[in-house]
């Protein structure tokens, strides 16, 4: 549900919605790491001046999940070309 959710939210700010591909992987039982790989123009929009929109982001996830359920953790990266 976090991740879908995720991958709707950051398409409607990027220029780029096609280069959009996210990675999730458990840490342990209480923690999950989100990566998203967006293309390296969006970066800057995905994080947000002084890292607001990925703070707001953070807690929009945060408080969306159930009281004792999995944290998340959410990193940006600039998708490379292959």
């Amino acid at each position: 549900m976090v991740k879908e959710f995720i991958i709707e939210f950051v398409r409607l700010i990027v220029d780029y919605p096609d280069k959009l591909k996210i990675e999730s992987e458990v840490i342990n039982d209480e923690l999950s790491e989100i990566t998203l790989y967006v293309h390296p123009s969006d970066v800057g929009r995905v994080i947000g001046k002084d890292g607001k929109m990925i703070s707001s982001l953070k807690t929009l996830i945060s408080g969306c999940k159930p009281k004792g359920g999995t944290n998340y953790k959410v990193n940006v990266k600039p998708f490379k070309d292959e």
